[in-house]
Protein backbone atom coordinates (compact mmCIF):
# COMPACT_ATOMS: atom_id res chain seq x y z
CA UNK A 1 0.00 0.00 0.00
CA UNK A 2 1.22 3.50 -0.85
CA UNK A 3 1.24 6.54 1.40
CA UNK A 4 1.32 10.22 0.57
CA UNK A 5 4.92 10.73 1.71
CA UNK A 6 8.25 9.56 0.36
CA UNK A 7 7.55 9.87 -3.37
CA UNK A 8 9.82 11.68 -5.77
CA UNK A 9 8.75 15.32 -5.77
CA UNK A 10 6.81 15.16 -2.49
CA UNK A 11 7.94 17.64 0.15
CA UNK A 12 7.95 17.97 3.90
CA UNK A 13 7.60 21.46 5.31
CA UNK A 14 11.28 21.46 6.26
CA UNK A 15 12.26 20.43 2.72
CA UNK A 16 10.10 23.20 1.31
CA UNK A 17 11.65 25.73 3.70
CA UNK A 18 15.13 24.70 2.55
CA UNK A 19 14.15 25.07 -1.12
CA UNK A 20 12.66 28.47 -0.44
CA UNK A 21 15.90 29.57 1.20
CA UNK A 22 17.82 28.38 -1.87
CA UNK A 23 15.38 30.29 -4.11
CA UNK A 24 14.32 27.06 -5.83
CA UNK A 25 10.65 27.59 -4.92
CA UNK A 26 8.98 30.98 -4.58
CA UNK A 27 5.28 30.12 -5.04
CA UNK A 28 2.90 27.64 -3.39
CA UNK A 29 -0.53 26.90 -4.88
CA UNK A 30 -3.07 26.23 -2.11
CA UNK A 31 -6.16 24.59 -3.63
CA UNK A 32 -9.18 22.32 -3.29
CA UNK A 33 -11.60 20.93 -5.86
CA UNK A 34 -15.09 22.22 -6.48
CA UNK A 35 -17.97 19.95 -7.48
CA UNK A 36 -16.81 19.82 -11.11
CA UNK A 37 -13.37 18.65 -9.98
CA UNK A 38 -11.65 21.94 -10.85
CA UNK A 39 -8.82 23.18 -8.66
CA UNK A 40 -9.79 26.37 -6.84
CA UNK A 41 -7.46 28.34 -4.60
CA UNK A 42 -4.66 30.86 -4.33
CA UNK A 43 -1.00 31.31 -5.07
CA UNK A 44 1.05 32.19 -2.00
CA UNK A 45 4.49 33.66 -1.73
CA UNK A 46 6.45 30.64 -0.53
CA UNK A 47 7.84 32.50 2.51
CA UNK A 48 4.29 33.35 3.63
CA UNK A 49 3.19 29.76 3.19
CA UNK A 50 6.12 28.39 5.20
CA UNK A 51 5.78 30.95 7.99
CA UNK A 52 2.00 31.04 8.35
CA UNK A 53 -0.34 29.35 5.85
CA UNK A 54 1.03 25.83 6.31
CA UNK A 55 0.00 25.91 9.97
CA UNK A 56 -3.10 28.11 9.87
CA UNK A 57 -4.54 27.59 6.39
CA UNK A 58 -6.40 30.29 4.53
CA UNK A 59 -9.93 31.35 3.64
CA UNK A 60 -12.05 31.10 0.53
CA UNK A 61 -15.54 32.29 -0.35
CA UNK A 62 -18.10 29.59 0.38
CA UNK A 63 -19.94 30.30 -2.87
CA UNK A 64 -17.28 28.14 -4.53
CA UNK A 65 -19.28 25.08 -3.43
CA UNK A 66 -22.49 26.49 -4.93
CA UNK A 67 -21.36 28.03 -8.20
CA UNK A 68 -22.11 26.84 -11.71
CA UNK A 69 -19.57 26.20 -14.46
CA UNK A 70 -19.53 29.91 -15.36
CA UNK A 71 -18.79 30.91 -11.73
CA UNK A 72 -22.22 32.46 -11.31
CA UNK A 73 -23.80 32.26 -7.82
CA UNK A 74 -26.74 29.85 -7.91
CA UNK A 75 -29.75 30.38 -5.61
CA UNK A 76 -31.44 27.55 -3.75
CA UNK A 77 -28.59 26.09 -1.69
CA UNK A 78 -28.76 25.83 2.08
CA UNK A 79 -24.97 25.83 2.41
CA UNK A 80 -24.37 29.33 1.03
CA UNK A 81 -26.53 32.11 -0.42
CA UNK A 82 -26.94 35.84 -0.84
CA UNK A 83 -29.17 35.80 2.26
CA UNK A 84 -26.27 34.41 4.29
CA UNK A 85 -23.83 36.89 2.77
CA UNK A 86 -21.54 34.38 1.08
CA UNK A 87 -19.02 34.23 3.88
CA UNK A 88 -15.75 32.33 4.12
CA UNK A 89 -14.82 28.76 4.77
CA UNK A 90 -11.40 27.61 5.86
CA UNK A 91 -8.96 25.88 3.50
CA UNK A 92 -6.85 23.49 5.58
CA UNK A 93 -3.69 22.28 3.81
CA UNK A 94 -3.19 18.52 3.90
CA UNK A 95 0.57 18.58 4.22
CA UNK A 96 0.83 14.97 3.03
CA UNK A 97 -0.04 16.30 -0.45
CA UNK A 98 2.65 18.99 -0.54
CA UNK A 99 4.76 18.45 -3.66
CA UNK A 100 6.69 20.23 -6.36
CA UNK A 101 4.59 21.26 -9.35
CA UNK A 102 7.52 20.69 -11.68
CA UNK A 103 5.69 21.88 -14.79
CA UNK A 104 5.48 25.38 -13.25
CA UNK A 105 8.50 27.53 -12.53
CA UNK A 106 9.62 27.51 -8.87
CA UNK A 107 6.21 26.29 -7.72
CA UNK A 108 4.83 23.79 -5.21
CA UNK A 109 1.23 22.62 -4.76
CA UNK A 110 -0.73 21.54 -1.70
CA UNK A 111 -4.31 20.24 -1.64
CA UNK A 112 -6.73 21.28 1.07
CA UNK A 113 -9.71 20.09 3.02
CA UNK A 114 -12.53 22.59 3.43
CA UNK A 115 -13.75 23.33 6.96
CA UNK A 116 -16.02 25.64 8.94
CA UNK A 117 -16.80 26.27 12.59
CA UNK A 118 -14.79 26.65 15.76
CA UNK A 119 -13.25 24.17 16.23
CA UNK A 120 -13.29 23.64 12.46
CA UNK A 121 -15.01 20.59 11.01
CA UNK A 122 -14.86 19.31 7.45
CA UNK A 123 -17.63 20.71 5.28
CA UNK A 124 -19.93 17.78 4.59
CA UNK A 125 -20.75 18.74 0.99
CA UNK A 126 -17.12 19.22 -0.05
CA UNK A 127 -16.00 16.37 -2.36
CA UNK A 128 -12.85 15.54 -0.39
CA UNK A 129 -14.85 15.43 2.85
CA UNK A 130 -17.28 12.96 1.31
CA UNK A 131 -14.47 10.59 0.34
CA UNK A 132 -12.89 10.93 3.79
CA UNK A 133 -16.20 9.85 5.34
CA UNK A 134 -16.36 6.68 3.26
CA UNK A 135 -12.72 5.82 3.96
CA UNK A 136 -13.49 6.20 7.67
CA UNK A 137 -16.49 3.89 7.24
CA UNK A 138 -14.22 1.30 5.63
CA UNK A 139 -11.78 1.57 8.52
CA UNK A 140 -14.60 1.04 11.01
CA UNK A 141 -15.15 -2.30 9.29
CA UNK A 142 -11.42 -3.04 9.48
CA UNK A 143 -10.54 -2.30 5.86
CA UNK A 144 -7.99 -0.15 4.11
CA UNK A 145 -8.78 0.92 0.56
CA UNK A 146 -6.59 0.69 -2.54
CA UNK A 147 -7.77 2.44 -5.69
CA UNK A 148 -6.70 3.48 -9.15
CA UNK A 149 -8.32 5.56 -11.87
CA UNK A 150 -7.49 5.12 -15.55
CA UNK A 151 -8.07 8.41 -17.37
CA UNK A 152 -8.52 8.80 -21.11
CA UNK A 153 -8.36 12.12 -22.94
CA UNK A 154 -8.06 13.66 -26.40
CA UNK A 155 -5.04 15.73 -27.47
CA UNK A 156 -5.33 18.50 -30.07
CA UNK A 157 -2.72 20.53 -31.90
CA UNK A 158 -4.86 23.65 -31.35
CA UNK A 159 -4.45 25.76 -28.21
CA UNK A 160 -7.32 26.39 -25.82
CA UNK A 161 -7.71 30.02 -26.88
CA UNK A 162 -7.99 29.16 -30.58
CA UNK A 163 -10.33 26.27 -29.78
CA UNK A 164 -12.64 28.67 -27.95
CA UNK A 165 -12.47 31.31 -30.68
CA UNK A 166 -13.48 28.74 -33.33
CA UNK A 167 -16.32 27.47 -31.10
CA UNK A 168 -14.45 24.16 -30.73
CA UNK A 169 -14.99 23.29 -34.40
CA UNK A 170 -12.49 21.79 -36.84
CA UNK A 171 -9.88 21.07 -34.19
CA UNK A 172 -6.83 19.17 -35.40
CA UNK A 173 -6.41 15.91 -33.44
CA UNK A 174 -2.90 14.92 -32.48
CA UNK A 175 -3.31 11.67 -34.43
CA UNK A 176 -4.84 11.00 -37.84
CA UNK A 177 -5.77 7.32 -37.60
CA UNK A 178 -7.00 5.02 -34.84
CA UNK A 179 -3.90 4.32 -32.81
CA UNK A 180 -4.86 1.98 -29.97
CA UNK A 181 -1.55 0.58 -28.67
CA UNK A 182 0.22 1.74 -31.88
CA UNK A 183 3.71 2.75 -30.81
CA UNK A 184 4.43 4.76 -33.98
CA UNK A 185 1.49 7.09 -33.38
CA UNK A 186 2.44 7.29 -29.71
CA UNK A 187 5.91 8.39 -30.74
CA UNK A 188 4.43 11.29 -32.69
CA UNK A 189 2.92 12.74 -29.50
CA UNK A 190 5.79 11.80 -27.20
CA UNK A 191 6.97 15.43 -27.20
CA UNK A 192 3.82 16.10 -25.15
CA UNK A 193 3.14 12.80 -23.38
CA UNK A 194 6.76 12.18 -22.41
CA UNK A 195 6.99 15.64 -20.88
CA UNK A 196 3.80 14.97 -18.90
CA UNK A 197 5.05 11.61 -17.61
CA UNK A 198 8.26 13.16 -16.35
CA UNK A 199 6.49 16.12 -14.75
CA UNK A 200 4.06 13.84 -12.94
CA UNK A 201 6.93 11.65 -11.71
CA UNK A 202 8.78 14.72 -10.45
CA UNK A 203 5.63 16.11 -8.80
CA UNK A 204 4.75 13.23 -6.47
CA UNK A 205 2.56 11.28 -8.92
CA UNK A 206 4.30 8.02 -9.85
CA UNK A 207 3.48 6.93 -13.41
CA UNK A 208 2.98 3.41 -14.74
CA UNK A 209 2.54 3.82 -18.49
CA UNK A 210 1.01 5.74 -21.37
CA UNK A 211 -0.47 4.55 -24.65
CA UNK A 212 -2.49 5.60 -27.63
CA UNK A 213 -6.21 4.94 -27.28
CA UNK A 214 -8.89 4.04 -29.80
CA UNK A 215 -9.95 7.53 -30.92
CA UNK A 216 -8.09 9.99 -33.16
CA UNK A 217 -5.60 11.69 -30.88
CA UNK A 218 -6.98 9.85 -27.85
CA UNK A 219 -4.57 8.72 -25.15
CA UNK A 220 -4.45 7.09 -21.75
CA UNK A 221 -1.84 7.67 -19.05
CA UNK A 222 -1.94 5.53 -15.91
CA UNK A 223 -0.48 6.32 -12.51
CA UNK A 224 0.18 3.84 -9.74
CA UNK A 225 -2.57 2.73 -7.39
CA UNK A 226 -2.70 4.13 -3.86
CA UNK A 227 -4.94 4.49 -0.84
CA UNK A 228 -8.23 5.94 -2.09
CA UNK A 229 -7.72 9.52 -0.86
CA UNK A 230 -4.16 9.61 -2.16
CA UNK A 231 -5.36 8.25 -5.50
CA UNK A 232 -8.05 10.89 -5.84
CA UNK A 233 -5.42 13.54 -5.09
CA UNK A 234 -3.14 12.09 -7.77
CA UNK A 235 -6.04 12.13 -10.24
CA UNK A 236 -6.60 15.85 -9.62
CA UNK A 237 -2.91 16.71 -10.01
CA UNK A 238 -2.79 14.57 -13.17
CA UNK A 239 -5.55 16.54 -14.86
CA UNK A 240 -4.13 19.90 -13.81
CA UNK A 241 -0.68 18.96 -15.07
CA UNK A 242 -1.94 17.77 -18.47
CA UNK A 243 -4.05 20.87 -19.06
CA UNK A 244 -1.29 23.28 -18.06
CA UNK A 245 1.45 21.50 -20.02
CA UNK A 246 -0.87 21.57 -23.04
CA UNK A 247 -1.42 25.29 -22.48
CA UNK A 248 2.33 25.88 -22.41
CA UNK A 249 2.79 23.89 -25.64
CA UNK A 250 0.03 25.75 -27.52
CA UNK A 251 -2.04 22.55 -27.53
CA UNK A 252 -5.20 21.42 -25.73
CA UNK A 253 -6.60 18.31 -24.11
CA UNK A 254 -10.17 17.49 -23.23
CA UNK A 255 -11.57 15.18 -20.58
CA UNK A 256 -15.11 15.39 -21.95
CA UNK A 257 -16.82 12.01 -21.70
CA UNK A 258 -17.88 12.26 -25.36
CA UNK A 259 -16.00 14.83 -27.39
CA UNK A 260 -17.79 14.08 -30.68
CA UNK A 261 -20.60 11.82 -31.84
CA UNK A 262 -18.31 9.89 -34.20
CA UNK A 263 -15.46 9.51 -31.70
CA UNK A 264 -14.97 7.04 -28.86
CA UNK A 265 -15.83 8.33 -25.42
CA UNK A 266 -13.23 8.96 -22.73
CA UNK A 267 -13.56 6.94 -19.56
CA UNK A 268 -12.26 6.89 -16.03
CA UNK A 269 -12.15 3.21 -15.13
CA UNK A 270 -12.02 2.82 -11.34
CA UNK A 271 -10.16 -0.10 -9.75
CA UNK A 272 -10.85 -0.93 -6.10
CA UNK A 273 -9.81 -3.53 -3.56
CA UNK A 274 -9.97 -3.77 0.24
CA UNK A 275 -6.99 -4.68 2.39
CA UNK A 276 -6.30 -5.67 6.00
CA UNK A 277 -2.83 -5.96 7.55
CA UNK A 278 -1.18 -5.91 4.15
CA UNK A 279 -3.40 -8.64 2.70
CA UNK A 280 -5.98 -8.25 -0.06
CA UNK A 281 -9.32 -9.04 1.58
CA UNK A 282 -10.86 -9.87 -1.80
CA UNK A 283 -8.58 -12.87 -2.27
CA UNK A 284 -9.91 -16.24 -1.11
CA UNK A 285 -10.50 -19.90 -1.88
CA UNK A 286 -14.20 -19.76 -2.75
CA UNK A 287 -15.09 -20.45 -6.36
CA UNK A 288 -17.46 -17.81 -7.73
CA UNK A 289 -17.75 -18.35 -11.44
CA UNK A 290 -14.22 -18.04 -12.84
CA UNK A 291 -12.97 -16.21 -9.72
CA UNK A 292 -11.35 -17.49 -6.52
CA UNK A 293 -12.45 -14.97 -3.92
CA UNK A 294 -13.74 -14.17 -0.44
CA UNK A 295 -17.23 -13.40 0.81
CA UNK A 296 -16.21 -9.75 1.11
CA UNK A 297 -15.32 -9.62 -2.56
CA UNK A 298 -18.67 -11.06 -3.58
CA UNK A 299 -20.70 -8.79 -1.30
CA UNK A 300 -18.71 -5.67 -2.23
CA UNK A 301 -19.31 -6.43 -5.91
CA UNK A 302 -23.00 -7.04 -5.24
CA UNK A 303 -23.44 -3.73 -3.43
CA UNK A 304 -21.46 -1.78 -6.03
CA UNK A 305 -23.63 -3.07 -8.86
CA UNK A 306 -26.93 -2.78 -6.99
CA UNK A 307 -26.39 0.85 -5.98
CA UNK A 308 -25.13 2.11 -9.36
CA UNK A 309 -28.51 3.74 -10.17
CA UNK A 310 -28.53 5.48 -6.77
CA UNK A 311 -25.18 7.20 -7.34
CA UNK A 312 -24.94 7.34 -11.13
CA UNK A 313 -24.66 11.15 -10.96
CA UNK A 314 -21.23 10.80 -9.35
CA UNK A 315 -19.98 8.58 -12.20
CA UNK A 316 -21.64 10.60 -14.97
CA UNK A 317 -22.01 14.19 -13.69
CA UNK A 318 -22.69 16.19 -16.86
CA UNK A 319 -25.16 16.33 -19.73
CA UNK A 320 -22.39 15.12 -21.99
CA UNK A 321 -21.62 12.10 -19.78
CA UNK A 322 -24.65 10.20 -21.04
CA UNK A 323 -23.72 10.58 -24.71
CA UNK A 324 -20.89 8.12 -24.02
CA UNK A 325 -23.11 5.14 -23.17
CA UNK A 326 -23.51 3.67 -26.65
CA UNK A 327 -23.58 -0.06 -27.38
CA UNK A 328 -20.45 -1.49 -29.03
CA UNK A 329 -18.48 1.67 -28.25
CA UNK A 330 -16.18 0.33 -25.47
CA UNK A 331 -18.36 2.17 -22.93
CA UNK A 332 -20.60 -0.04 -20.75
CA UNK A 333 -24.35 0.27 -21.12
CA UNK A 334 -25.66 -2.48 -18.82
CA UNK A 335 -25.15 -3.55 -15.22
CA UNK A 336 -23.38 -6.89 -15.13
CA UNK A 337 -20.03 -8.29 -14.10
CA UNK A 338 -17.65 -10.48 -16.03
CA UNK A 339 -14.11 -11.68 -15.72
CA UNK A 340 -11.77 -9.76 -18.03
CA UNK A 341 -14.62 -8.73 -20.35
CA UNK A 342 -14.60 -5.15 -21.61
CA UNK A 343 -18.28 -5.16 -22.55
CA UNK A 344 -19.29 -5.37 -18.86
CA UNK A 345 -19.90 -2.43 -16.58
CA UNK A 346 -17.94 -4.29 -13.88
CA UNK A 347 -14.86 -6.14 -15.09
CA UNK A 348 -13.10 -8.34 -12.54
CA UNK A 349 -9.36 -8.62 -13.12
CA UNK A 350 -6.36 -10.21 -11.50
CA UNK A 351 -6.25 -12.98 -8.96
CA UNK A 352 -4.91 -13.63 -5.49
CA UNK A 353 -3.28 -10.51 -4.08
CA UNK A 354 -4.01 -8.60 -7.31
CA UNK A 355 -7.74 -9.43 -7.41
CA UNK A 356 -9.75 -6.26 -7.87
CA UNK A 357 -12.95 -4.87 -9.37
CA UNK A 358 -12.80 -2.46 -12.30
CA UNK A 359 -15.88 -0.29 -12.74
CA UNK A 360 -15.95 0.92 -16.34
CA UNK A 361 -18.97 3.21 -15.95
CA UNK A 362 -17.39 6.57 -14.89
CA UNK A 363 -16.36 8.99 -17.62
CA UNK A 364 -13.23 11.11 -17.69
CA UNK A 365 -15.40 14.06 -16.61
CA UNK A 366 -16.07 12.62 -13.13
CA UNK A 367 -14.84 14.22 -9.92
CA UNK A 368 -12.60 11.47 -8.44
CA UNK A 369 -13.50 12.22 -4.81
CA UNK A 370 -17.20 11.83 -5.57
CA UNK A 371 -16.76 8.77 -7.80
CA UNK A 372 -14.57 7.00 -5.23
CA UNK A 373 -16.94 7.96 -2.40
CA UNK A 374 -19.90 6.56 -4.33
CA UNK A 375 -18.02 3.34 -5.15
CA UNK A 376 -16.91 2.74 -1.56
CA UNK A 377 -20.31 3.57 -0.05
CA UNK A 378 -21.97 1.12 -2.45
CA UNK A 379 -19.52 -1.72 -1.89
CA UNK A 380 -19.40 -1.31 1.89
CA UNK A 381 -23.20 -1.45 2.03
CA UNK A 382 -22.94 -4.67 0.07
CA UNK A 383 -20.67 -6.12 2.75
CA UNK A 384 -22.87 -4.93 5.60
CA UNK A 385 -26.02 -6.34 3.98
CA UNK A 386 -24.33 -9.31 2.30
CA UNK A 387 -25.69 -8.40 -1.11
CA UNK A 388 -25.18 -11.20 -3.61
CA UNK A 389 -24.39 -10.21 -7.21
CA UNK A 390 -25.83 -11.96 -10.24
CA UNK A 391 -23.88 -14.83 -11.71
CA UNK A 392 -20.86 -13.96 -13.84
CA UNK A 393 -21.95 -12.96 -17.34
CA UNK A 394 -20.11 -14.44 -20.29
CA UNK A 395 -20.34 -13.14 -23.83
CA UNK A 396 -21.38 -9.78 -25.24
CA UNK A 397 -23.07 -7.70 -22.54
CA UNK A 398 -24.18 -5.20 -25.19
CA UNK A 399 -26.46 -7.90 -26.63
CA UNK A 400 -27.97 -8.81 -23.25
CA UNK A 401 -31.11 -6.68 -23.48
CA UNK A 402 -32.61 -8.29 -20.37
CA UNK A 403 -29.97 -6.71 -18.11
CA UNK A 404 -30.69 -3.35 -16.44
CA UNK A 405 -29.29 -0.39 -18.34
CA UNK A 406 -27.42 2.64 -16.98
CA UNK A 407 -29.41 5.89 -16.90
CA UNK A 408 -30.09 7.57 -20.24
CA UNK A 409 -29.86 11.19 -19.05
CA UNK A 410 -28.58 13.37 -16.24
CA UNK A 411 -32.18 14.16 -15.36
CA UNK A 412 -33.03 10.47 -14.90
CA UNK A 413 -29.91 9.91 -12.81
CA UNK A 414 -30.56 12.97 -10.65
CA UNK A 415 -34.14 11.90 -9.95
CA UNK A 416 -32.91 8.47 -8.86
CA UNK A 417 -30.25 10.02 -6.62
CA UNK A 418 -32.64 12.53 -5.04
CA UNK A 419 -35.11 9.80 -4.16
CA UNK A 420 -32.57 7.22 -3.01
CA UNK A 421 -32.87 6.05 0.59
CA UNK A 422 -29.42 4.48 0.23
CA UNK A 423 -27.81 7.78 -0.86
CA UNK A 424 -29.40 9.64 2.05
CA UNK A 425 -28.16 7.02 4.49
CA UNK A 426 -24.65 6.90 3.02
CA UNK A 427 -24.06 10.62 2.52
CA UNK A 428 -26.72 12.40 4.58
CA UNK A 429 -29.93 14.20 3.64
CA UNK A 430 -28.14 17.55 3.41
CA UNK A 431 -25.55 16.21 0.95
CA UNK A 432 -28.19 14.59 -1.25
CA UNK A 433 -30.25 17.80 -1.30
CA UNK A 434 -27.16 19.88 -2.10
CA UNK A 435 -25.97 17.73 -5.01
CA UNK A 436 -29.44 17.11 -6.40
CA UNK A 437 -29.77 20.89 -6.68
CA UNK A 438 -26.31 21.09 -8.27
CA UNK A 439 -27.10 18.49 -10.93
CA UNK A 440 -30.56 19.92 -11.61
CA UNK A 441 -28.99 23.33 -12.13
CA UNK A 442 -26.65 21.79 -14.72
CA UNK A 443 -29.53 20.02 -16.45
CA UNK A 444 -31.62 23.20 -16.53
CA UNK A 445 -28.76 25.14 -18.12
CA UNK A 446 -28.73 22.70 -21.01
CA UNK A 447 -32.51 22.46 -21.29
CA UNK A 448 -32.75 26.18 -22.09
CA UNK A 449 -29.78 26.28 -24.48
CA UNK A 450 -30.18 26.37 -28.27
CA UNK A 451 -27.73 23.92 -29.80
CA UNK A 452 -25.94 23.56 -33.14
CA UNK A 453 -27.96 20.39 -33.71
CA UNK A 454 -31.20 22.35 -33.51
CA UNK A 455 -29.99 24.99 -35.94
CA UNK A 456 -28.77 22.40 -38.46
CA UNK A 457 -32.02 20.48 -38.21
CA UNK A 458 -34.62 23.25 -38.10
CA UNK A 459 -33.17 26.51 -39.50
CA UNK A 460 -34.27 25.89 -43.08
CA UNK A 461 -36.51 22.83 -43.02
CA UNK A 462 -39.02 23.62 -40.33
Amino acid sequence: MTTGQGRRGSLTLDELRARVQRDEIDTVIVAFTDHYGRLMGKRYAAEMFVDDTAAHGTHGCNYLLTTDMEMEPVPGYRFASWDQGYGDFHMVPDMRTLAVASWLEKTALVLCDVATGNPPEHVGVAPRSMLRRQIAAARELGFETVAASELEYYVFADGYRRAMETDYRSLQPAGWYLEDYNVLQGTRTESFTGVVRRHLRDSGVPVESSKGEWGLGQHELNVRCAEALDMADRHVVFKQCLKEVAEQAGMSVTFMAKFAQDRAGSSCHIHLSLWRNGTNVFAGDQAFGPVKCSDEFRWFLGGWIEHTPDVMVFYAPTINSYKRFVDASWAPTRLAWSYDNRTAGFRVVGGGSSLRIECRIPGADCNPYLAFAASLASGLDGIRRRIEPRECFTGDVYAARHLPRVAYTLRDATDAFAGSAFAKCAFGDDVVEHYAHFFRTEEAAFRTAVTDWERRRYFERI
